[in-house]
């Protein structure tokens, strides 16, 4: 009777907890049932209810993928030409232009630079970058808020480093065998030692080059030179320094030597940056190649290919700009403390030459030919001191002024730690440049 008693009460034991799951189970079923029907719509939803499939979740449109398109500014061209080919319309190339104006004019755009102009298949164009300069870029993006333009500066890592070589013929060729590029060595010469040394003739084999000068990198790759910090130079066992200081009141920069002297001089050494050689020095008895008789020769021919670039070698007014006779196209500069240059024999003048006009040091006052009495492409080169000539090689000019007085200890403390560097081992610069630079 117990064990009958025992299994009757299992038995209730048993059914109650079937009941219990059988309605847990039941109830699962009829949530879920409802949350099906409610994420439904329409028969495609249904259907999921009642097949108790689950519904995905609804997807947005994916944008149209952006076109970039390179170009690089053909010459000749504009903005509008270049646009229409691109299936702009005028009144489309109109909204840009006037919306940009304001922070860069179109107007300019440069053979050589190059743009990028981003649109989707459908739906127009969306962006346009165009390079400036070497250190700046134009962005225009065209979005729901209109045209919106602005000048963003590339962003550079600049890295510090130590650059020196030996001269076996000339300093572009010793820059190319070390692996640089020929731009570091023309402003080494007009920056630095312009005024010292003719990078023409004064050069020797063996004479040897350090830099301490700023390189970029743009994402990785070298993308040019910022400042040459710190540069020596041995001519024919010379020794010249030239040391970068910024003077902290108005960020103007200048060169110095290592007593705070200018290494600018009242004159640059030659009225070329780079590839003339000197054929016939100034004289006051020169035999003349065209009249075979010998007379006075008052200046410097430089032998060049015709249109090589002839600079101004000083700061100074153009007195003079057109035909002289034998002399044929000839420039003739003005400039302080009662000196006066001249240019022989010109194919053609720079930019903006004319009477009246102002030039600075390193400008281009016209192109080498063999106009007037010339047996040939060169330039005669010639210097006057109150209406007297000089010889532009044999004389010693003033420099400009040196380091203001204020900041001379500034100066020297500075250009003593630049000069540790080219003294340091190379393993010991590594480390000081990573903790000073």
């Amino acid at each position: 009777m117990r064990a009958v008693r025992l299994l009757r009460g299992r038995g209730k034991s048993i059914i109650g907890g079937v009941l219990v799951c059988a309605g847990l189970v039941l109830a699962f079923l009829a949530v879920r049932h409802f949350l099906a029907l409610s994420g439904s719509s329409g028969p495609a939803g249904a259907k999921a209810a009642e097949t108790g499939a689950a519904v995905p979740p609804p997807t947005l449109p994916l944008p149209a993928p952006l076109e970039i398109e390179r170009m690089i500014i053909p010459k000749g061209t504009s903005l509008a030409r270049l646009l229409r080919r691109h299936d702009f319309s005028d009144k489309e190339i109109n909204r840009l232009k006037d919306s940009v104006k304001p922070v860069y004019d179109l107007a300019r755009i440069t053979a050589g630079h190059e743009m990028r102009l981003s649109k989707q298949a459908e739906g127009g164009w969306k962006s346009l970058e165009y390079d400036i300069d070497e250190s700046r870029y134009l962005v225009v993006r065209n979005d729901v808020n209109g045209i919106v333009a602005e000048v963003k500066p590339y962003p550079f890592d600049i890295k510090p480093a130590l650059v020196h070589g030996v001269i076996e013929t000339n300093l572009v060729a010793a820059m190319a065998r070390i692996g640089e590029e020929d731009i570091l060595a023309y402003d080494l010469a007009e920056r630095c030692f312009g005024w010292d040394i003719d990078f023409y003739t004064d050069p020797r084999k063996g004479d040897t080059f350090r830099i301490f000068v700023e390189k970029k990198y743009l994402t990785g790759k070298f993308a040019g030179y910022r400042n040459i910090l710190a540069a020596e130079f041995i001519n024919a066992g010379k020794i010249f320094w030239a040391f970068r200081y910024t003077y902290p009141d108005s960020d103007v920069a200048d060169y110095f030597d290592e007593n705070g002297l200018s290494k600018r001089k009242e004159f640059l050494k030659s009225p070329f940056k780079y590839g003339a050689i000197v054929t016939s020095r100034f004289s006051s008895s020169r035999l003349d190649p065209i009249y075979k008789v010998y007379r006075p020769h008052f200046g410097v021919d430089y032998g060049a290919p015709e249109g090589t670039r002839v600079q101004a070698t000083a700061d100074g007014k153009v007195v003079f700009a057109g035909w002289n006779d034998g002399a044929g196209r000839m420039v003739k500069l003005q400039h302080k403390n009662s000196y006066e240059t001249s240019y022989f024999h010109l194919s053609g003048f720079g930019p903006g030459i004319r009477a009246g006009a102002q030039v600075r040091g390193g400008d281009v006052v016209g192109y080498v030919g063999s106009t007037g009495e010339s047996t040939g492409p060169h330039l005669d080169y010639r210097i006057y001191y109150h209406g007297t000539p000089i010889d532009p090689l044999g004389e010693k000019f003033k420099p400009a002024d040196p380091v203001r007085k204020e900041f001379l200890d500034v100066y020297e403390k500075e250009a003593q730690r630049l000069r540790q560097i080219f003294d340091l081992p190379r393993i010991l610069r590594s480390a000081f440049l990573q903790v000073n630079f």
